[in-house]
């Protein structure tokens, strides 16, 4: 496979936007995608070189805020991943969380802190999660650049910011426990070629860059970022990989989506201090969370692998809350 495994699993280091819809005959799922999204083709002005600087940040985070940026006080991500790594693209492909329009739709209300949150918290979610990282001020110019990029994406999306195409790919959970065995299966046939047979992918000689992100070990996320519930990253897995993959034309099945994002997150990876403090409210707790505490009988296990439905049927009838992932 190949995203940011966060799952990114593999990093595009220059994905744009797309100029016309006869760009490859692609049909993609909502007009916003058609857009130019290169931030070369921008003119020299002040406002757009905190777009561009935005980018960069994006792309080459580990040089900006992460273990290579040489000045400690600006080395806010703990790993080498980028944020281009599960944004793939650029942040602007259909079904891999695309950032076109997120701007437009903060503040919002998340269950993991049940509050609104500002766009500012949201990245520092992935700081602190995907990136294995801490929180960066809000004020310091990283911050600022990064969230100037993505209005710049979001131009010609709707006020609210909602376009088809955002999120990812829907999947058809099986009735059953993830089978480690077929999901090992599935990551050689798939996935070894871009991530390796350790998982730890492939670095660019030139700058130590990873080409291709590692999916577990000490460099990867930790083990409270989104990317570990077995639903989402099996939705994530499905739209995109292996490297190549489009939501029209995806090369695994549902099952075998399900059985590689359980095999990868029984992994080992660095672990998120406070993790029990997550969704104060625990009803609105997604079910394949894979970790407490819960405020159901289910075991850890079931919720790292499932089946899933009985905690889900579970929700909908003591709480009368239709839960998806």
């Amino acid at each position: 496979m190949g995203l940011i495994i966060v799952l990114a699993f593999s990093v595009v280091i220059i994905g744009f936007g797309f100029g016309s819809k006869s760009h490859n005959q692609v049909a993609y799922p909502d007009d916003v995608f058609y857009m130019d999204y290169n931030v070369y083709n921008l003119s020299s002005s002040k406002k757009n070189e905190i777009v561009k600087l935005g980018f960069e940040v994006f792309r080459n985070t580990p040089l900006h805020i992460g273990p290579k940026q040489k000045d400690s006080t600006k080395m806010f991500s703990g790993n080498n991943l980028a944020c281009a790594s599960c944004h793939l693209n650029g942040g602007t492909k259909p079904y891999a969380a695309p950032l076109i329009g997120v701007v437009k739709r903060f503040p919002q209300f998340r269950g993991r802190e049940n509050k609104m949150g500002t766009i500012e918290e949201r990245i520092n979610g992935c700081m602190e999660r995907s990136m294995n990282g801490v929180m960066m001020p809000e004020s310091s110019l990283e911050m600022k650049a990064l969230i100037a990029y993505m209005d710049w994406l979001g131009r010609a999306a709707p006020s609210n910011g909602k376009i088809e195409g955002q999120g990812f790919l829907k999947v058809d959970i099986p009735e059953r426990a993830v089978d480690l065995s077929h999901g090992e299966n599935v990551y050689e046939k798939y996935c070894i070629v871009c991530h390796g047979a350790d998982g730890q992918g492939q670095k660019q000689e030139s700058n130590g860059l990873y080409l291709y992100p590692p999916l577990w070990g000490q460099d990867s996320y930790n083990n409270g970022a989104g990317m570990t519930r077995v639903i989402t990253a099996a939705q994530f897995i499905k739209g995109n990989m292996p490297y190549g993959t489009t939501y029209s034309n995806p090369i695994l099945t549902d099952e075998e989506a399900y059985d590689v994002a359980g095999y990868i997150n029984q992994k080992l990876r660095p672990t998120k201090p406070n993790r029990e403090k997550d969704f104060p409210d625990l009803v609105k707790k997604p079910v394949s969370t894979p970790y407490g505490p819960y405020v159901d009988p289910f075991t850890t296990e079931q919720h790292q692998l499932g089946p899933f439905q009985p905690i889900m049927d579970y929700y909908q009838k003591e709480h009368q809350i239709r839960k998806s992932k």
